[in-house]
């Protein structure tokens, strides 16, 4: 115990989250003893009941158990068929053995069948679990975050594919395979997935979770594979969704504005979306059982999903580079696999291998799409092949030093490629943009580029991670104590840049004497430096080029003692201690924060003691690090910078002007890039800037604080239901800003507070300044989550299995939090996590605090599933939601110095030149101009998805072959689930795609699978 607890000293985690235990009550008497034996793969172990009659057997593989009370050496009492689910507990009582079912005595011995209490008592968090068996029988999507999306307070969230949970954003999950975390290392937007039928059981927890769980201000979505068993198995399977059974997705049209300038527009096609088709299949096998019976256990399983289709990618009003991109003919190759050893060395020592593998490659040929005809056109215009993913290592010991002390290691690796090749890709061609009426007359704006695209990715790009953890656990007496440490690195290597390094991008001012840009130092105006310039043509060379190696260290321990009180009362108090550091692309911390301490303390009550009735509650501090995207761009040096010119001709194949004369100026402008001549407004440069310099002295991490108060309640044998309040709120955030009180720089900093800054000084030396919340001229800090959660569920008994919830939410403040997705023009939500837009300027947050984008006020989930026969099964799902918040934002009021120029304001109409009254060139407000703070316009419609099936299992197979249709949105409900808010394109015109629909559910499809199990 020594040496444990001196391994332990840095701190602790907790009992493995991959693993359950077995716990319970034994009549009083001298000699008792209880043993468990897995029924997969024979591990035997067995314990001594303490002086109170209770019993528990913690860190155990899930499976399938028999518990075995013995007194004296000889066997009292038997339950078979034990359950045992993924970090939970599961009592086996033997107090009243004969009266927890049907029961029959064989000489003295009673056995059980799996009469087991509904309730787990044990447990203070909030968790939902699905078997593979569920999993398989319900009619869901083959993801897993569709089956979480059947959790209470898990909403989908449409800009990133990725479920909110609880009202956190889609970036604050966290993921787990066998214990090791696979959240993207670069964004902490996804995770790695692996074939859908190698999942043993997966556990989502949507709050109230213990100190062994960290690095999430959202919920936990926690995986455990297949394992192989003393009994051989095998099978293969296909699915099939085909085109001809899919729906036909809406178009797409111009909102209906009323606008004089967009009467052309109003109503009309936008995007043809009806052809966009495609069909999918999956075929796989596995493999599993015991190499050395009850001590060496295989499992393999490997599947290849394809897709292919074709989509309309331009849009009606498409012009430039977008018109080329036009028709897309597209297919997926997935690949995947999954492999586990287990090793069972003796009953008190085992070891664990696992291997996933997810790879996805893309592949498209794009041509040209004619609006006119709503034909595809004849002429190729380019292609990608993509390819991302890697592999994933994990191996664990898990020691049972003692009937008391257990002890578990775990280490893990992943290394993720990114490859993207495009078709006519020339590297030493320069990118041509040209903006709306930026062509001169008579010149001819081609390309030499025709790879379709306008920046890439840089040659290697890469993901890797590396971790480890120990736990150690120790019963004493009536405490369950556990400790952990755990530590993960993950490093990325990525960045981008313009196809051929930079672009040439042409551009018209409508006063050609006016300065291009005074507020960056560009004083000339394009009539100034002649050519073209005189009717007010230019054109800027422009860099836009990200490359970083960059990484993200995270490390903690953590201490807890479960406290069995007495027969009826549990009290869980645990500490978690979480460190973070952050480093730019030269390897330089530019974030180290520590003693970042998370207590967490929980309580189950059991009302009457034959855990029927569970009153539980818990509160908990969460803290969530920066992930490595945060230092991409202005942490590691970015090169963002453009060189004005005025021009006297085109190249009519290259598209680059001739006859170049620069644009003046300042040459005491601090926005000027010495490197390329050009000005870049955040000093954008290519150099990595002094790491001190970035982020503000001793920022917080972003952390959350949740309550938590439920109940759990058997009604019958029949049915359980519960309730449960929760509110959440989020105490500290990291972000950016680019305040003028900071002289042009964009920092890191903790919103809604004081920061301080270092100032790095022409000399070389630093300047230290504190700016309170009030001169930085931003408002407090505010994401706050309430929800009462109710549910109804009918364990699987008289042929079926249901469970049905309803909650009620409300999620507001000014801050989603590291995210936009109401950000969301048609492309997906802002994805530079933690670096938002919301804080760059107080002009953007004044109206902000309202309704926040995952806000769902209503949520109706149910799911089951009826066995009318061996052969013939049943299942439906349904999700109903109330929408999320609408906006509508516009320009500023004023047109001030400083802002940036564009509708993302929370005002709504027309704002008008911003000049003031009588001044040259004054255009008046719309007479509809007025405060818009979010969330006031009303929400999105109430989406509705009804999934249907049903399986038919020949008894003239043996059970063993499956057929099964699954109907996916059975009403074929397309909603659309966002709409384009950016009321205006410039200060005086409505933009003619205010309003437009955006991210519709997905149409009706059929899905057909057979699988053969032996």
């Amino acid at each position: 115990m020594a040496v444990a607890l001196a391994l332990a000293s840095t701190g602790a985690l907790a009992q493995s989250n991959i693993t359950g235990a077995i716990f319970g009550q034994v009549a009083a008497q001298s000699g008792n003893t209880v043993e468990i034996k897995s029924l997969d793969t024979g591990l035997t172990r067995s314990t001594n009941v303490d002086k109170d009659g209770r019993y528990r057997f913690s860190s155990l593989p899930t499976g399938r158990y028999q518990v075995t009370l013995k007194n004296n050496g000889s066997d009292v009492s038997t339950r078979d068929n034990v359950e045992l689910s993924i970090a939970g507990g599961t009592e086996v009582s033997f107090g009243a053995a004969t009266q927890a079912g049907e029961a029959k005595n064989l000489d003295g011995v009673s056995v059980v069948a799996s009469a087991l209490p509904a309730i787990d008592v044990s447990s203070v968090d909030t968790r939902t679990v699905f078997t593979s068996e569920q999993l398989a029988k319900l009619p869901i999507d083959r993801e897993i975050s569709a089956a979480a999306m059947l959790a209470p307070s898990v909403v989908a969230n449409s800009s990133y594919g990725v479920p909110s949970f609880g009202g956190a954003a889609s970036s604050e999950n966290a993921y787990f395979i066998n214990g090791y975390a696979v959240t993207n290392p670069l964004t902490s937007i996804g995770f790695t997935k692996l074939p859908f039928d190698a999942i043993d059981q997966e556990q989502v927890l949507t709050g109230g979770y213990g100190a062994e769980f960290g690095r999430s201000t959202g919920g936990v979505i926690n995986i455990v594979t297949k394992r192989g068993s003393n009994k051989f198995k095998g099978g293969v399977y296909t699915s099939w969704e085909p085109e001809a059974h899919r729906a036909d997705p809406r178009n797409n049209y111009f909102p209906k504005t009323g606008a004089a300038s967009n009467a052309k527009t109003d109503g009309t096609l936008y995007q043809y979306r009806n052809k966009n088709q495609y069909w999918k299949s999956t075929v796989g096998a596995y493999i599993s059982g015991a190499l050395i019976k009850d001590r060496l256990f295989y499992y393999l399983d490997a599947e290849v999903n394809r897709q292919e289709g074709r989509s309309v990618l331009s849009y009606s009003n498409s012009s430039g580079a977008a018109s080329r991109i036009g028709n897309s003919d597209y297919n997926y190759k997935i690949p995947r696999w999954t492999g586990k050893i287990d090793w069972n060395i003796t009953d008190n020592h085992i070891l664990e291998f696992t291997g996933v593998s997810d790879k996805t490659q893309y592949t498209s040929s794009r041509s040209s799409f004619d609006y006119k005809t709503l034909s595809q056109g004849n002429t190729k215009t380019g292609g990608v092949y993509t390819k991302d993913g890697g592999d994933l290592y994990i191996g664990k010991y898990t020691g049972y030093l003692t009937d008391d002390l257990t002890v578990s290691a775990l280490y893990g690796t992943q290394t993720i490629n990114h490859v993207q090749t495009n078709d006519g890709y020339d590297p030493n061609c320069p990118y041509i943009s040209l903006g709306a009426s930026a062509a001169a007359p008579g010149q001819v704006y081609n390309t030499c580029q025709t790879a379709v695209t306008s920046t890439i990715p840089l040659e290697g790009a890469n993901d890797k991670t590396k971790g480890w953890r120990l736990d150690i656990e120790y019963r004493l007496g009536d405490h369950d104590l556990r400790f952990g440490y755990d530590a993960q690195n993950a490093k990325s290597f990525t960045g981008k840049k313009y196809a051929g390094d930079y672009a040439w991008v042409y551009g018209k001012q409508t006063n050609p004497n006016a300065p291009i840009d005074s507020s960056l130092g560009v004083i000339g105006s394009p009539a100034s430096a002649g050519g073209f310039g005189t009717q007010g043509y230019y054109v800027y060379k422009y860099y836009n080029t990200q490359s970083a190696g960059v990484e993200t260290d995270q490390a903690a321990q953590f201490i807890e003692d479960r406290w069995q009180i007495n027969d009826r009362w549990l009290l869980t108090v645990g500490l978690r201690n979480e460190q973070f550091t952050n480093y730019n692309k030269n390897g330089e911390a530019y974030i180290k924060q520590r003693h970042q301490l998370a207590p967490r303390i929980g309580a189950s009550w059991d009302v009457y003691g034959d855990s029927s009735l569970k009153v539980f509650a818990n509160a908990g501090r969460y803290h969530l690090a920066v992930p490595n995207n945060a230092a991409v761009r202005s942490v590691s040096g970015s090169l963002i910078s453009s060189q004005y010119f005025t021009y006297t001709g085109v190249d009519p194949k290259t598209g680059v002007p001739i006859g170049l004369n620069p644009i003046a100026v300042d040459p005491t402008s601090k926005y000027i890039c010495p490197n390329t001549g050009g000005v870049s407004s955040n000093l954008e440069c290519g150099q990595a800037p002094d790491p001190r310099t970035v982020a503000a002295k001793n920022i917080r991490s972003h952390y959350q604080d949740e309550y938590i108060l439920g109940m759990e309640q058997q009604i019958n044998p029949s049915y359980n239901w519960g309730a449960k309040l929760t509110y959440r709120k989020l105490m500290s955030a990291i972000d950016d800003t680019c305040t003028p009180v900071l002289g042009g720089r964009c920092l890191t900093f903790n919103p809604g507070t004081g920061n301080t800054f270092d100032f790095l000084q022409p000399d070389g030396s630093i300047v230290t300044k504190h700016f309170s919340k009030e001169e930085l001229g931003l408002p407090d800090l505010k994401r706050k989550y309430y929800a009462l959660d109710l549910y109804l569920e009918h364990p699987f008994a008289d042929k079926w299995y249901g469970k049905l919830s309803y909650t009620f939410s409300r999620n507001y403040g000014n801050t989603e939090g590291q995210l936009a997705s109401d950000l969301d023009t048609g492309a997906g939500g802002q994805t530079d996590v933690s670096r938002t837009q919301d804080w760059d300027l107080p002009q953007l947050m004044i109206g902000s605090n309202g309704l926040l984008p995952n806000n769902r006020t209503h949520q109706i989930k149910a799911f089951g599933y009826y066995q009318l026969s061996n052969q013939w099964r049943f299942g439906a799902t349904l999700i109903a939601a109330s929408g999320r918040p609408k906006n509508c934002t516009s320009y500023y009021p004023t047109a001030d110095a400083g802002l940036y120029n564009g509708s993302y304001y929370y005002y709504c109409g027309l704002a008008g030149s911003g000049t003031a009254p009588g001044s040259a060139g004054y255009v008046a407000p719309s007479a509809d101009y007025t405060f818009s703070p979010r969330g006031s316009h009303g929400n999105t419609p109430w989406t509705y998805q009804l999934n249907l099936n049903v399986a038919y299992t020949p008894g003239w197979v043996d059970n063993k072959l499956t057929f099964q249709i699954d109907v996916i949105n059975a009403l074929n409900r397309q909603t659309p689930t966002m709409y384009n808010y950016r009321y205006s394109s410039n200060r005086t015109t409505v933009n003619p795609l205010y309003g437009r629909e955006l991210n519709y559910t997905d149409p009706r499809y059929f899905r057909f699978t057979a699988r053969y199990d032996f």
